[in-house]
């Protein structure tokens, strides 16, 4: 469970039990401030440029290795500034990156793991998906479900979705095959 803080934005008071950042403390100035002060529980997101320029930047020198950097500059930064809550991973689908990094992404996720946090895998009704398959992101319902629960086998501990039924149910399925083998 997560404990809230009271955090004001513009003259306005919030409780806030998470603080889930699409850019890694980059497109705020006072982002990391915040996060600093408010000591609540971080999802910490791969990303680069911003939504105008994110797709436009899919090159890396090594793919894996850079956002295995990234995450390790980031995750210093918080702990020198004093921050000693809990970090979520977030490799960040869809975000500076292909169809084809994404897949790699989903493959190699329990790479992520060195970072002994939890993994949140939010591909819900993603272009990797509806791409591929050739839909809409409406009908990607069942590719979604059949991604999450890759995700899960590979390591996620959460999952981002539209269709919270659908990813209970990959969730349970997971729990029991992993509770019945070796695995």
């Amino acid at each position: 469970t997560f404990r809230g803080e009271v955090a004001r934005v513009a003259g306005k008071e919030f409780n806030v039990g998470m603080i889930n950042d699409v850019s890694g403390f980059e497109w705020d100035s006072q982002m990391l401030d915040a996060i600093i002060e408010l000591q609540v529980p971080y999802v910490l997101m791969h990303s680069k440029g911003d939504p105008q320029t994110m797709q436009s930047l899919t090159k890396y020198d090594d793919f894996l290795s850079d956002i295995l950097q990234y995450f390790t500059k980031k995750i210093e930064i918080l702990r020198q500034k004093g921050f000693n809550k809990e970090i979520v991973i977030d490799p960040g689908f869809g975000f500076a990156k292909t169809v084809e990094q994404n897949y790699t992404l989903l493959r190699e996720l329990a790479t992520f793991e060195c970072f002994r946090a939890p993994i949140l895998v939010g591909i819900s009704r993603k272009s990797m998906i509806y791409k591929l398959l050739g839909t809409t992101p409406e009908e990607a319902l069942n590719g979604t479900t059949a991604l999450n629960t890759v995700a899960l086998l590979k390591g996620a501990n959460i999952l981002r979705v539209h269709d919270v039924r659908e990813a209970m149910e990959s969730v349970k399925i997971v729990q029991k095959m992993r509770a019945c083998s070796a695995f």
